[in-house]
């Protein structure tokens, strides 16, 4: 069945169709300086090819998530084992899904690694699941670089051997790769030479110019054209597109990237002194008002499931025959069975990692074991309770100095208030920062990628402010009350301290 998907429109204003079927077989190499339209143009072609063939995006800056929403592809997070990269490649190509392979965050050794295995579990699939697939890898020169960097020789050797088999091998295997570069000349020349379909956007560099001609057989002189390039236009030439070079402009894209291109904005007006003492005081420096409070959402269904079994709890019960003895039993003595079932609670380490309508409903067994179904709380209740206990944080709830830090947790969603609290205990405490896996699994996670999204969520909100020293140590700073935690790794390591003064550094001394 063939396939023809639109690019854009050539010079002469037809349109330029690209052979999806002959694209499978011949493979795709991009090429173009920072802000030529590339990754523009790979969205365009995955976008127009989503209803037609499984796909999958391997994205080292978190550009391409946004597919999620519109066609559906699944957002695997890079921050996992190989053996399970390799497993859930595995499974998409069994089950014929679209996916994005997430590396934002990962520095590019583990980029590399990631990207390796994941390619390997594509690649290794059994034959009964060898369906059609485009495999999208932008900054190419990157996993398959021509010249070995600052990484280490066993991370490039993996991204480069799975790489070339990706392009040299894959076709067999159905695998049929589109790879997007900002510079021919870094990338390896085993890989850009399996592809036969060429689009080069705009080049200044003379030796990517040269490469970029002979690529497409254009004479030397002419290879001075690519520098008149504008953004979004390419010159295509292969067989899935045109047996002679043209010149072609990227059409409209119907997502777009969380990052866009930068725009100028006015400069804020602040008066000098101002504006020294806001970057020379740390301790002065005003942090944004908290964000407004959110209209409530619609009560999910495992909400109005907690509230049926509350009002079911709640209700009054039919009397028996035999009579129960009235409780006799202070409000003293009944508070402090509650606690117990708190603490109870609390103590398995599963909790943290089960829907709180779930924990809710333990809870509320637990309470008719002890006859405290009058006693138990309602759903709302809960959650504001084992929030505060998720932080470590009991009496806290009464004292004046907390209340402006809980009146701002009520502006998150209840699933990151115990988040911010922890965040709050530890800066109040003046403690280390919590790491990221501590702030995952505060907050139901078992990934500490989470933790530093938490993280960005609530400073975007402006009720934090993170900071980062040169060492990797994170210190957080609570908004309106000032509370300043001590730096923290975000991987949990010891903080790494700067030499000082007056303090003699250890010398190691060889024995005989």
């Amino acid at each position: 069945m063939r396939i023809g998907i639109e690019l854009g429109r050539c010079g002469t204003g037809e349109s330029l169709l690209m052979d999806l079927e002959e694209l499978l077989s011949t493979r795709l190499l991009v090429q173009g300086n920072s802000g030529s339209g590339k990754s523009h143009l790979l969205r365009r072609l995955l976008e127009q090819s989503a209803p037609h063939v499984q796909q999958a995006i391997i994205d080292p800056e978190g550009d391409f998530v946004t597919f999620a929403e519109r066609y559906g592809h699944v957002i695997v997070d890079a921050e996992r084992s190989p053996e399970d990269l390799a497993r859930i490649a595995l499974n998409i190509r069994r089950h014929r899904a679209s996916a994005v392979l997430d590396l934002e965050g990962l520095d590019a050794e583990e980029q590399m690694r990631c990207a390796a295995a994941f390619l390997n579990g594509l690649f290794d699939a059994e034959r009964e699941a060898w369906f059609p697939m485009l495999i999208a890898v932008d900054e190419a020169q990157l996993f398959a670089p021509a010249a070995a960097g600052e990484v280490a020789d066993d991370a490039r050797r993996a991204s480069l051997g799975a790489m070339t088999n990706l392009m040299c091998r894959g076709r067999k295997r159905g695998l049929a790769g589109i790879i997007a570069t900002q510079r021919l000349a870094k990338l390896a020349k085993n890989v850009a030479a399996e592809a036969s379909n060429f689009l080069m956007g705009r080049t200044f560099l003379d030796i990517d110019m040269a490469r970029a001609a002979d690529l497409l057989g254009m004479e030397r002189r002419q290879a001075e054209a690519f520098r008149d390039l504008s953004s979004g236009q390419f010159v295509a030439l292969g067989p899935a597109l045109s047996r002679r070079p043209v010149e072609v402009r990227i059409g409209p894209v119907e997502t777009a990237s969380r990052s866009g291109r930068p725009s100028l904005m006015p400069m804020p007006e602040t008066a000098p002194a101002d504006l020294e003492a806001l970057i020379f005081d740390p301790g002065q420096a005003p942090l944004p008002a908290p964000a407004a409070p959110v209209a409530p959402k619609a009560p999910r269904t495992a909400e109005i499931l907690g509230k049926v079994a509350s009002a079911r709890a709640a209700a009054p019960r039919v009397p028996e025959r035999i009579e129960e003895p009235a409780d006799q039993r202070s409000a003293a003595e009944k508070q402090a069975i509650l606690d117990g079932i708190y603490r109870d609670i609390l103590a398995d380490p599963e909790t943290g990692f089960r829907p709180v309508p779930l924990v809710y409903q333990d809870f509320l067994f637990h309470c008719r074991v002890h006859r405290l179904d009058g006693a138990a709380e309602d759903l709302g209740a809960f959650r504001r309770r084992l929030a505060l206990a998720r932080a470590g944080l009991s009496g806290e709830a009464e004292d004046p100095a907390w209340q402006p830090v809980l009146a701002m947790a009520e502006v998150l969603p209840e699933e990151m208030q115990g988040v911010f609290l922890l965040v709050a205990r530890a800066a109040h405490e003046q403690a280390p920062c919590p790491a990221d896996e501590a702030l995952a699994r505060a907050y139901g996670s078992h990934s500490p990628s989470r933790g530093r999204w938490l993280l960005s969520y609530m400073s975007e909100r402006g009720l934090i402010r993170a900071e980062t020293d040169f060492r990797g140590n994170r210190t957080v700073v609570v908004a309106g009350v000032g509370w300043r935690t001590e730096p923290g790794h975000p991987k949990g390591q010891a903080p790494q301290r700067p030499f000082r003064a007056g303090r003699e550094p250890r010398v190691r001394r060889g024995g005989p």
